[in-house]
């Protein structure tokens, strides 16, 4: 339910400053009230939802400055996890993260996004416990929680997915050499890039979106 709940803000089909009321919700997910009051804590947490005291709920209000800063911090973290990763991977890791990201190629080839979106969440959390920096990951993983709506919607914009693997690419193939500079430069630059395709979300008035290749 907060995944459903986070891409209908994220999308604009919930609007900044919409208010939303439990009964509605949890007549449309077809569940008790508990677990949409749960779900809009989480909601909260992630900064997507604003809880006004004896107002109940609101969808908060996502500028792009905020979430600019947000993509800055992330793409710091991630840079760091692939720079180690490249330095302290073992040979296993980096043998079980070439083959799944040319498994991933076919699912670019069908166009199948949501499948993709699946590897993509394993294929970062790969380069997190390849740093093998408990703390680093820690920080890495929550800082990708509160981005984690943003990140998904990147794959409705057409032919994203295409780019998203080949930035995977520079990435893997820096990590297979052991440069670790290229390694995070790369990271950095993915992240980024994630970044300004996900920024359009953010805007006020959200505009029609092109859809995923096929």
């Amino acid at each position: 339910m907060v995944r459903a709940i986070s891409d209908r803000i994220v999308t604009g089909a919930l609007r900044p400053g919409e208010k939303l009321d439990e009964v509605p919700l949890a007549a449309r997910f077809e569940v008790s009230r508990t677990p949409v009051r749960e779900a809009l804590g989480h909601l909260s947490a992630m900064g997507l939802v604003e809880r006004r005291p004896n107002r109940g709920a609101i969808v908060a209000v996502v500028s792009q400055e905020h979430l600019a800063s947000m993509f800055e911090s992330m793409a710091e973290l991630e840079g760091i996890c692939a720079r180690l990763s490249a330095e302290r991977m073992t040979g296993g890791e980096r043998r079980a993260l070439e083959a799944e990201h040319q498994a991933s190629a076919r699912l670019v080839r069908l166009g199948a996004d949501e499948d993709y979106e699946h590897f993509n969440t394993e294929f970062h959390s790969m380069l997190y416990r390849g740093a093998h920096s408990t703390h680093i990951r820690e920080l890495t993983v929550a800082t990708r929680s509160r981005l984690a709506p943003f990140r998904r919607a990147q794959f409705r914009l057409a032919g994203r997915l295409t780019k998203s693997w080949q930035e995977h690419d520079a990435i893997v193939t820096a990590i297979l050499r052991g440069d670790g500079a290229a390694a995070g430069k790369a990271a950095r630059d993915h992240v980024s890039i994630v970044s300004e395709a996900s920024s359009v979300f953010a805007a006020p008035d959200r505009k029609s979106l092109g859809r995923k290749e096929a």
